[in-house]
């Protein structure tokens, strides 16, 4: 029978397990510790807590580092200690980034040509066209420094005719000219467009939608394996696999691929809840190669012994916003549906006005903003996902109970407790499936 933290005495969260998966950021482990370090003594800042955090670690042959958070509320008298591992995808994209210019300039073209004239841009228009629009940025970008170059080359190829210089020596030396304009602006323009890091993220998208990048495979192959080892060793309450931008369609197969190695994950042991955050499902989802994919996500969507959590944000324009990551895909899970929960975030409630109007238009610091601390106190808030005392699935369905716990009095924070705990009671029958006793899947604000 499966236990859940908070049947048996208390519901608050003592032990954590947080498995995060990065997205397409060549940026790794060094990079984002060194955030997470920062952000984490913001958080504490906020809420007055205490906290200390470990350096990490290496598991697993290097492919995760690990490290451990304590932290500790002394007011109220509860503490958490919280383990967090990094699973790294870093090396791939780093090998990825490295490859010659204009082999990532003209396979990226090729393949969004494919996207258009096969109508998936469109459908990624019709379900969020500030995606689209972005996704489309970098082929726009291109286009204008090419214009540039190729305005140049022609005014070279015009003077060395009025020179004298015969035409055939102008054209070629106009293009060869066009070409190294061409590749030295994007080489030294790249830190304020990110346009081949964007170019190269498209590739990758569409090489993993069919298939075609086994060394990804074998990796998340790898960590559903290191999943399913964990929920049968740790002694967490809850472990919550994290999946953050394309981190979010990585996160699902590896829980949809843990699932296939162990039928009994979630229903013994530790409670395990998928939370992903500013996710893009429909640029794997939505071609057709990636039947498989659509198979996993039906898979979680009826699966009784998993909560996944979808957080997702109008301001972020790279994520899906008000997208439903099943029906969108035409998936029809019928009444045995149950998952996702979908969250609306707005930044603007969680950021220090001062600050938001700064990096409003800044759309990497905002789609970052998902797992950084809050400014200003807020029911979503990633750093007491994290080290917090409620668990997931309670703070997500009584969001003003968790926010309540803290930042309310003593009189407030003790209601919102009993307010949990009943939850928590009420949605666990020993004598039913978890499954006859959730609600199907719904959006909370």
């Amino acid at each position: 029978m499966r236990q859940v933290a908070g049947i048996t005495g208390s519901v608050r969260v003592q032990n954590r397990h947080i498995i995060y998966v990065q997205g397409y950021d060549p940026r790794g482990l060094a990079q984002y510790y060194r955030m997470f370090r920062t952000e984490l003594r913001k958080f504490g800042r906020l809420y007055q807590l205490a906290t200390t955090v470990s350096r990490p670690q290496g598991v697993s042959d290097g492919e995760i580092a690990s490290w451990s958070i304590e932290t500790r509320d002394e007011a109220q008298g509860w503490q958490t200690r919280t383990t967090y591992d990094f699973l790294r995808f870093e090396d791939f994209i780093q090998r990825d980034l490295a490859q010659p210019i204009w082999t990532t300039v003209l396979q990226a073209v090729w393949i969004y040509w494919r996207l258009v004239f096969r109508g998936t841009i469109a459908r990624f228009a019709r379900a969020n066209w500030r995606f689209a629009t972005f996704i489309t940025y970098p082929h726009l970008m291109l286009l204008a420094e090419a214009l540039c170059a190729a305005g140049i080359a022609w005014l070279v190829q015009k003077g060395l005719g009025a020179l004298g210089i015969p035409a055939l020596y102008g054209v070629l030396a106009a293009v060869a000219l066009f070409v190294a304009l061409l590749g030295t602006a994007l080489k030294y323009t790249e830190e304020k467009t990110y346009l081949l890091y964007l170019l190269c993220d498209t590739i990758w998208t569409w090489e993993f939608s069919h298939r075609r990048r086994p060394d990804w495979d074998k990796r998340i192959d790898s960590f559903a394996e290191y999943l399913c080892k964990v929920a049968r060793a740790s002694n967490a309450e809850e472990i919550v696999l994290v999946g953050h931008s394309s981190g979010s369609f990585l996160a699902t197969e590896i829980l949809a691929r843990a699932l296939e190695r162990d039928p009994a994950l979630g229903r013994q042991g530790p409670r395990i809840v998928l939370l992903t955050l500013g996710g893009n499902y429909p640029i794997v989802g939505y071609h057709a190669a990636a039947q498989d994919f659509r198979d996993h996500l039906r898979d979680l969507a009826v699966e009784p012994s998993i909560d996944w959590i979808d957080c997702q944000a109008r301001k972020d324009v790279m994520n899906f916003f008000q997208f439903d990551p099943i029906a969108a895909h035409g998936i029809d899970a019928g009444a045995a549906r149950r998952n996702p929960t979908i969250v609306p975030v707005r930044f603007r409630e969680i950021v220090a006005p001062e600050h938001y109007n700064l990096f409003r238009w800044k759309f990497f610091r905002i789609h970052f903003q998902f797992v950084m601390a809050n400014e200003q106190p807020h029911a979503y808030d990633f750093f007491m996902i994290v080290c917090g005392p409620v668990p997931l699935r309670e703070r997500t369905a009584m969001p003003d109970a968790a926010l309540a716990v803290a930042t309310g009095d003593a009189a407030a924070r003790e209601f919102a407790w009993r307010r949990l705990e009943n939850a928590a009671s009420r949605s666990q029958n020993p004598a039913q499936d978890l499954g006859e006793m959730e609600p199907p899947a719904r959006s909370r604000g």
